[in-house]
């Protein structure tokens, strides 16, 4: 039954977007520019991005034309990089920053940061001071740090307030509220924080009780210049919905919520994906010269190791030429070392990243994936060493494959948890470089192994 329901919502999904589309396609060839108006305005931000996601080059265009006037800055901030690029060259920055009053200021800074310095000196001086104020400084924040994510607005009270006194503030202040917020942050006098009160609690407890007896038991803060990743790994583990953010002088300075977490988590998620492809970024809206360069040194490093793992071959030539059975096989004990060397690095990677791998459990770790190595290697050389015996008639060739697999797959266990285990200590992201190298080994030895063993026992 679930899965019917997640199938019928992706099903709307693309549904929706195939109609937003063709209807923009109408609209578009009948240049009606207020029923194109119409159309969007009632649409979120996020299809609108979608829908110039798909337009090709020259409707895409087109269609920034047509709404360029009251463009809505938000829609940049869910468009791809590339796009993005692409489409702000093409819209007046001025009525851009006119059109971002409503932009809360993470997002503004989102939009700002990749203008070029004339156009986010532009885009600056026609926003009201007290905004670009709070952007600039913004700005000055580590690109991934909790600075950057961190909305400015957020709802705070003094520790010495009652229930009361606090639904009282929130009725008579509701346009100087955030449009959503989920937890109260409670303050002394010198604007620190010392509790954190969820809305929940407050709006079920009496008038009389003071915030004090309902703030929760711990109080858990984000410094400003903590990075992105760690912010997402908290909010993971404590079960978080938002969180103060402060700076040295433990000084609230605003609030992160869940929903900019999740744009987090699925950004580290995505890149840990590619890095461990070779891809530096999601590239398919790039140029074709942009993509060929950014893959090309992660293919001539792969080329590199392909001629290291060749040279091994070339030492065993003679050994190869004797037996031609050698060539037919070995691919197979490098390979079946590589996938599970993949699947082992591909764990170990995700541990390193949620730290559920730390020094404290490596050494366990290690010996686990050894032991699976190893176990996985008997049982896979006992049906290749029986189905080389066979293929080829010679028990001594099947007895040499079966001994390589093994400890290839020994070899595989190890290298894809101590790879990642050693860049991450000499500070190398392990999702990025650990790929090529586990490669390397593995077909490195699986190959040495094998022409090895062969060249003492049957040549």
């Amino acid at each position: 039954m679930e899965k019917n329901h997640v199938k019928s919502e992706i099903t709307y999904e693309k549904n929706l977007l195939e109609f937003n589309l063709q209807k923009v396609f109408k609209l578009i060839k009948k240049d009606d520019h207020l029923e194109l108006y119409n159309f969007i305005k009632e649409i979120h931000n996020a299809d609108i991005a979608e829908i110039i996601q798909n337009l090709d080059g020259e409707f895409r265009l087109k269609f920034i034309f047509k709404i360029k006037s009251y463009f809505d800055p938000e829609i940049l901030t869910y468009l791809n990089e590339s796009i993005r690029e692409e489409i702000i060259d093409h819209l007046d920055i001025k009525q851009l920053a006119s059109n971002a009053s409503e932009l809360d200021v993470d997002d503004a800074v989102d939009v700002i940061e990749d203008l070029e310095e004339s156009d986010k000196a532009v885009f600056l001086d026609n926003i009201p001071a007290t905004e670009r104020k709070l952007i600039q400084e913004g700005l000055t924040y580590p690109e991934d740090s909790a600075g950057r994510l961190m909305q400015r607005e957020s709802v705070t009270m003094n520790v010495s307030w009652n229930v009361g006194e606090a639904i009282d503030f929130l009725r008579n202040n509701k346009e100087n509220l955030p449009e959503d917020f989920y937890e109260i942050y409670l303050l002394n006098n010198k604007n620190k924080i010392l509790g954190i009160v969820p809305l929940g609690r407050l709006m079920g407890s009496k008038r009389s009780i003071a915030l004090d007896e309902i703030k929760n038991k711990k109080t858990r803060t984000i410094n400003v210049l903590t990075d992105q990743e760690e912010v997402a790994y908290q909010f993971t583990k404590y079960a978080m919905v938002s969180a103060p953010v402060v700076n040295e002088k433990n000084e609230i300075i605003g609030s992160i919520t869940v929903d900019d977490v999740v744009d987090v988590i699925e950004e580290e998620r995505e890149e840990d994906i590619l890095k461990l492809g070779g891809v530096g970024q999601a590239d398919i809206y790039d140029a074709v010269i942009n993509t060929t360069k950014s893959r090309f040194s992660w293919l001539l490093i792969n080329l590199m190791t392909a001629v290291i793992a060749s040279i091994v071959i070339g030492f065993f030539q003679t050994s190869i030429e004797k037996i031609v059975a050698l060539a037919v096989l070995m691919p197979i004990v490098a390979s079946m070392g590589g996938n599970a060397g993949t699947q082992t690095l591909t764990v170990s990677v995700r541990a390193l990243a949620t730290k559920e791998l730390t020094p404290s459990n490596a050494i366990n770790i290690i010996t686990k994936e050894t032991f699976v190595g190893g176990i996985n290697g008997i049982i896979f050389a006992m049906i290749i060493g029986f189905l080389s015996s066979y293929w080829f008639e010679d028990n001594l060739l099947g007895c040499v494959i079966a001994m390589a697999m093994i400890l290839n797959l020994i070899i595989a266990g190890m290298a894809g948890i101590l790879i990642p285990l050693t860049l991450n200590k000499l500070n190398i992201d392990p999702a990025l470089a650990s790929g090529v190298i586990l490669t390397t080994i593995t077909d490195v030895f699986g190959f040495l192994s094998f022409l090895g063993l062969a060249s003492i026992l049957l040549i």
